[in-house]
């Protein structure tokens, strides 16, 4: 596959790479700035901040509270022991956290942005800055949701996966999926690149493939159903410069739709352990 030229529309307004590698079939994203960390001190980054100013704001804290409680049912589901013990890797705000402490998880939070730690903390969520701050073996879940594509080195995070995770754990992984109907209509101007934040672009495949190089299995995957709308929504707007809501929500129903006849939905959830 070609490489890809993405601009940073939200911050920067910066120009990226997208070089495809074919072992593992996905982007990574060049260069990768070594001052990172400036490419999310903005309030537009809103897994970072709770604000709910504008429009897509507002239908994006909708659309997160409705799906906490789906993540939970899904950590639940997946490991059925008593006091059960989970790590959210890219915490943001504790949201997801809270869920968890509410329902009665053992839980704890990975996140490197310590304004984001704070509102944390606000929610009662313990959050450190780094995994290397956590004891081996210690966890029956760990999950990143849509974190895995902002991770600098992929095979330290699966390292870490080893090192953390209990025996008969499982892992989950959320992230968005190039291979989508939403990515191949706003092709350059889809929101889900999300350049420089987003150093890896991934598909199923890429996900199955890292997975077994690392040493564990992919065992299932499952659709983000609302995804395919808020990106498109973001994606209307660096297309277009204003967002026609109407067409934004057709392009996420014909996403959602061509996903159930392919697979190739948005933003897949995918569910790894670690092979014996």
């Amino acid at each position: 596959m070609k490489s890809i030229t993405v601009t940073d529309y939200s911050i920067s307004q910066k120009k990226f790479t997208l070089e495809y590698n074919k072992d593992l079939e996905l982007f990574k994203t060049f260069p990768v700035p070594e001052d990172l960390s400036k490419y999310y001190e903005s309030e537009d980054y809103i897994s970072h901040t709770d604000k709910k100013e504008t429009l897509i704001d507002k239908i994006y804290q909708i659309v997160k509270e409705r799906t906490l409680r789906k993540k939970e049912e899904l950590a639940s589901i997946l490991i059925n022991v008593s006091n059960k013990s989970i790590l959210d890797i890219g915490a943001g705000t504790g949201s997801f956290l809270e869920v968890l402490n509410k329902k009665g998880w053992h839980s704890l939070g990975v996140e490197p942005n310590a304004s984001a730690r704070k509102l944390a903390r606000n929610k009662n969520a313990i959050c450190v800055e780094t995994s290397k701050e956590i004891q081996n073996h210690t966890f029956d879940i760990i999950t990143m949701w849509h974190v895995l594509e902002h991770v600098p080195d992929l095979s330290f995070q699966f390292s870490e996966f080893k090192r953390l995770l209990n025996p008969n754990g499982r892992i989950i992984i959320a992230v968005p999926n190039y291979k989508s109907f939403d990515a191949s209509y706003y092709k350059e101007f889809w929101a889900a690149y999300d350049v420089p934040r987003h150093i890896w672009h991934f598909s199923e495949t890429s996900i199955g493939k890292l997975a077994s190089k690392n040493n564990f299995e992919l065992i299932d995957s499952k659709p983000m159903w609302f995804d395919s709308f808020y990106v498109s929504l973001l994606s209307e707007k660096y297309k277009y410069g204003k967002v026609n809501y109407l067409r934004a929500f057709f392009v996420g129903i014909i996403s959602n739709l061509k996903g159930v006849l392919n697979g190739q939905f948005s933003s897949k959830i995918y569910i790894l352990k670690a092979k014996k």
